[in-house]
């Protein structure tokens, strides 16, 4: 195989690393002659610092990270686009026992209602103020994550300030377990299968997952430094087909037991492969008593799970201005909006039978039910909701956050 086609891809031991791995393990990159070489990072500001020195071409990458990386908000980074996303939701918020009993008294613990949990512990945060007790601690993966963003749209949509009420602290994903286990923390959103890893240690409870605060929503992207993707477009076509192709593959779930069981190498994720198998399929333990099983938990193919939305980075670029993370300037919404390139993601899968969406952009939050929508084949959307029924129209965006002020 040609070294030119040679392409080395970051990536951090989480289950959505999926499609960069079946890529490789199941021989969709080799059949584009795409030689895909696999690193494994154990942060994310490991994944921004490789990328930045150009040992890595492409990265397994947080959603709003290119938005970051191009407004110049990482001090030490290159331009990055998003051609592709890959797959929607796959993140859950857990507690420690400890913070379970305190809510206890408010909540019955029968389900994953985001609403639920939020007002639960609104009445946690409300006694422990008047107890003048410690701040409840959660851990975050990054800044410039979807993690750290729902959780503040989460928290702050149940009436916890996520600023003056709690402290937010940044961990690695592998770490958060630990970090709960030893009181570091109280709670944590990460993604899977560290979430489960707690639950199995009998260290914690999963109290909501991402897909319960907001459905159908982005969690990672294909970051493709912008040099790169410039000089090798060919290149670059042939790991989006080769990745959709795997997104496919993945979504079956008579696939599963395989895929669990390559991620649960050590190379990948280290975990055993029961554990990534409850993400897999979204049948979640939440507890040592309860399971659940929640049917859009992580979509890797389905609800076009692999298109890069603009309008999902315009919603990043909302709540990193409401939390003071970015200016509002127009160049800085035009930076988030080209971040994300749909246009790449339509050149790559044209001639495939893969349904496209016709629009760079819709209303995020508009969809109750499945919906059929224009694209190049057959193709549906949704539900898409919030949990607080909120929408964001990306055409007034400005409307969007004046809301947040009242």
């Amino acid at each position: 195989m040609s070294s030119h086609k040679t392409v080395t891809a970051g990536f951090l031991p989480l289950t959505d690393c999926m499609l960069l791995v079946a890529a490789k393990e199941k021989g969709f990159a080799h059949k584009y002659s795409v030689d895909l070489q696999l690193a494994k990072e154990t942060s994310w500001a490991s994944i921004r610092d490789h990328m930045a020195v150009g040992h890595y071409e492409v990265a397994h990458m947080l959603a709003p990270m290119p938005i970051a990386f191009n407004a110049g908000l990482a001090p030490f980074s290159v331009p990055v686009i998003a051609p592709m996303a890959l797959g929607l939701g796959g993140n859950a918020i857990t507690v420690s026992n400890k913070l379970r009993q305190e809510m206890m008294p408010y909540l019955s613990f029968s389900g994953l209602s985001a609403l639920e949990a939020g007002d639960a512990l609104k009445e946690v945060v409300s006694k422990r103020k008047s107890d003048k007790a410690q701040k409840l601690v959660f851990g975050v993966v990054h800044p410039f994550s979807g993690h750290n963003l729902e959780l503040r749209y989460w928290l702050s949509s149940c009436g916890v300030n996520p600023v003056d009420d709690v402290e937010i602290l940044i961990i690695p994903p592998p770490l958060m377990p630990d970090a709960l286990a030893t009181g570091k923390i109280d709670g944590y959103c990460v993604g899977e299968p560290w979430n489960s890893v707690s639950v199995e240690s009998g260290d914690g409870c999963i109290i909501t997952t991402k897909s319960e605060i907001w459905h159908s929503s982005p969690e990672k992207v294909l970051g493709v430094q912008t040099s790169w993707a410039e000089q090798k477009p060919d290149v670059l076509n042939s790991l989006i087909r080769a990745i959709h192709e795997a997104s496919r593959w993945c979504s079956d779930s008579s696939n599963h037991l395989e895929l669990s069981k390559i991620l649960a190498r050590s190379e990948y994720i280290g975990v055993s492969s029961e554990l990534i198998l409850r993400g897999l399929s979204g049948n979640l333990k939440l507890d040592d008593q309860r399971s659940m099983v929640i049917d859009d938990f992580l979509i890797p193919y389905e609800r076009a799970a692999t298109f890069p939305w603009q309008s999902h980075a315009l919603w990043f670029y909302s709540q990193m201005v409401r939390w003071g993370l970015i200016e509002h300037t127009h160049q800085n919404i035009e930076i988030a909006q080209s971040s994300y390139r749909p246009d790449l993601f339509r050149t790559a899968l044209l001639d495939t039978d893969a349904a496209i969406p016709a629009a760079n952009m819709k209303v995020e939050g508009a969809l109750k039910v499945p919906t059929s929508v224009g694209s190049t084949g057959r193709l549906m959307l949704g539900p898409d909701g919030f949990f607080d029924d909120r929408v964001f129209d990306p055409d007034k965006l400005q409307d969007y956050l004046e809301n947040f002020k009242s």
